[in-house]
């Protein structure tokens, strides 16, 4: 169950309010079924907002919200070219510019598309963009120039759909719930606007990668958040030929880093932890049907993830590993047999797209001290140069605070481990700061060392922020994603409460004072946490989270049920529907003695607006304080800056007030 929220930071302030309105009836796909407007809640009012003056600290939380940059960027075929989404606007839109550097010019206007795809003759950029986040997305190309934009497919109501690749010839692949039946089915489309199922599904098919020569594609279906089975599609007889297929109990992924052919279509380079802990980079050979692995993951543990390969007969293969949610770049130039020299990159979580000739490597770096900047390295020569700088809205990135990773046993053994951001000057033991556990989503996410605009602010003015990786989290293993799987969910939980007092007992936070704050499957650990454990937290803020896993399972949009069955049991079995009467949130949340802000936007697709509304619907009902923002132009988080310097200082205010945090701490 794919439950994540969603904040992307921009440059600049784009102040327009929604109407107050239900959703509409025709967007009731996914479990969205409208809001009930008769629940007393707080709208975005479309009011000034004030962000204070550069060089005034503690700094408003405004300044670190419109600090941004590139989102997800790409090379152009021949690599002159750079694409990006930048939300500067306020909403993500689509922005070129030489590779040489110069002046960004904006292509798309008002649409808030997702990460561009250059059409295989350079010429235009292929994009989706959907209605207010409800994931039911048409598909678009727009001219380099920004002069032509077409509609290829038009969105339709109730079809999901979930771009894969381009064929050399123009056509692309891409799975979608078309036929109606909830499930991801793979088609085929065209630039002309043709399109044809070629595989059906049971449950949930992605495509992939196509191979340089066509003639084939590769496929997964999902076998929870944190695996799949890799599938050969011939794209002229339509048979799929497993690749990679463990038994579920040792089930395993195969998409950590993408997919990368060689020229010539004989193999493909990929990132799997088929029988390891950790992300392998893989060699499968398509005649023969040999997988090798090439190397292994980071030494200390780590997944290999961002597979490229590029150059004169794909000589220089490329990717990066993944430590504790810290990157570190690698290559190897595979005609002279040895490492490449990489530069050094600011750190944080990067994304690679290699393309040219002489081959050129684009690297986008979102790390906690830079929100989105486009570097150019050269393969070749070892070296590295930065053509887009992210904006830090008046900031002083020397005031900008590295997290540091943190691992501690829980009570049954299991290594826990998270990124702890301690406030400057901060006491240890007596004098410790209050802390804010700021928990993913997904389950199977990972808190990693990107940009966090609202760890930063608050670290900034005093209090701590933990990003916890409980058990269940990716990036710690392939057995630690497992381990709060069915009946094992409340372990996870558990793991909170014993970060805690572990954090506690080092002296680093003052366990007294302690909030609690999540978004999407985080929002469920905010609602279990405090239901579960009553007393262990002051605060709680649950964005858009699941408070009855029986309603969430039996409604979970197309994106989504492929999964939960691994992760949570199929809720059709008595077993699990019992189970989950039990064990959701909502069935103990007489229990919960602390305030919590709540939130959800009307749009939402994935976890249905109800699950907030009964939520703050029985807490109010016990006498507990549970404000609740209501977000009519959203779906599952914000992505809109309007509504995200409406809803993040709204938060802030919140999360100081229960903590008893001045300005002055």
């Amino acid at each position: 169950m794919i439950r994540y929220p969603f904040l992307a930071s921009a440059a600049a302030l784009a102040l327009c309010a929604a109407p107050s309105v239900a959703q509409d009836k025709a967007e009731s796909f996914g479990g969205a079924k409208g809001a009930d407007l008769s629940i007393e809640a707080i709208e975005p009012d479309g009011g000034a907002v004030t962000i204070g003056r550069a060089g005034e600290y503690p700094a408003d939380i405004a300044r670190f919200l419109l600090a941004g940059g590139a989102g997800a960027a790409r090379l152009s075929p021949d690599g002159s070219q750079i694409a990006f989404a930048w939300d500067v606007t306020g909403q993500s839109e689509l922005w070129i510019m030489p590779v040489a550097g110069g002046q960004p010019r904006q292509l798309t206007f008002r649409t808030g598309v997702g990460a561009p795809v250059w059409t295989p003759d350079g010429t235009s950029l292929f994009y989706s963009a959907d209605r207010d986040g409800n994931e039911q997305p048409g598909y678009f190309t727009i001219t380099a120039d920004g002069a032509r934009e077409t509609a290829i497919l038009p969105a339709q109501r109730g079809d999901f759909r979930a771009f894969g690749d381009f064929a050399a010839d123009g056509s692309y692949i891409y799975a979608s719930t078309a036929r109606g039946t909830g499930v991801f089915d793979i088609y085929r489309g065209t630039l002309a606007g043709a399109s044809e199922l070629i595989v059906q599904s049971e449950l949930g098919l992605v495509a992939q990668s196509i191979s340089p020569d066509g003639k084939y594609a590769l496929v997964t279906d999902i076998v929870g958040e944190d695996a799949d089975n890799l599938y050969l599609l011939d794209l002229t007889t339509k048979a799929l030929k497993p690749v990679a297929k463990p038994p579920v109990e040792q089930r395993a992924s195969h998409t950590l880093g993408g997919f990368a052919w060689t020229p010539d279509s004989v193999s493909v380079y990929f990132s799997s932890n088929e029988g390891r802990e950790f992300g392998a980079l893989t060699r499968y050979d398509v005649a023969s049907g040999r997988l090798e692995v090439v190397a292994p993951g980071a030494a200390a543990g780590g997944d290999v993830e961002n597979v490229e390969l590029c150059g004169a007969n794909g000589q220089y293969l490329l990717w990066t590993e993944n430590r504790d949610g810290f990157d570190t770049l690698k290559g190897w130039d595979r005609t002279a047999n040895r490492a490449l020299a990489v530069p050094q990159l600011p750190e944080g979580k990067y994304r690679l797209d290699c393309e040219g000739s002489p081959a050129k490597l684009l690297v986008t770096v979102n790390g906690w001290a830079t929100p989105g900047a486009i570097w150019i390295v050269d393969p070749a020569g070892g070296t590295a140069r930065e053509v887009f700088a992210p904006n830090l809205a008046g900031i002083d990135p020397a005031r900008l605070i590295r997290p540091q990773v943190v691992r501690y046993k829980a009570r049954d053994g299991v290594e826990l481990q998270g990124l702890l951001y301690l406030p400057p000057g901060a006491k240890r033991g007596a004098g410790a700061p209050p802390v804010l556990f700021d928990v993913h989503g997904g389950p199977s996410g990972q808190s990693a060392a990107n940009f966090e605009p609202v760890a930063q602010y608050h670290a900034g003015r005093g209090l701590a922020v933990f990003q916890p990786n409980v058990r269940g989290s990716t990036g710690l293993g392939r057995t630690y994603s497992t381990l709060d799987d069915r009946e094992r969910r409340l372990d996870s939980v558990r793991d909170l409460v014993d970060l805690k007092a572990a954090l506690a007992k080092d002296g680093l936070i003052d366990g007294k004072r302690a909030a609690v704050m999540g978004g999407s499957y985080g929002g469920y650990m905010v609602n279990a946490v405090l239901a579960e454990y009553p007393g262990e937290f002051a605060a709680g803020v649950s964005l858009f989270g699941v408070a009855d896993w029986i309603t969430a399972l039996e409604i979970a949009s197309p994106a989504l049920k492929a999964a939960d069955r691994i992760e949570y049991g199929d809720i059709t079995e008595p077993k699990w529907r019992e189970f989950y009467k039990v064990n959701s949130p909502i069935r103990k949340a007489g229990q919960i003695r602390v305030p919590v802000l709540y939130s959800h936007g009307v749009m939402d697709p994935r976890i249905d607006i109800y699950e907030t509304e009964v939520m703050v619907k029985t807490l109010r009902a016990n006498g507990i304080d549970a404000p609740f923002i209501r977000i009519p132009d959203e779906g599952h988080g914000w992505r809109k800056l309007a509504n995200q310097l409406f809803y993040f200082r709204k938060q802030a205010e919140f999360v100081e007030q229960q903590l008893g945090l001045g300005a002055g701490e």
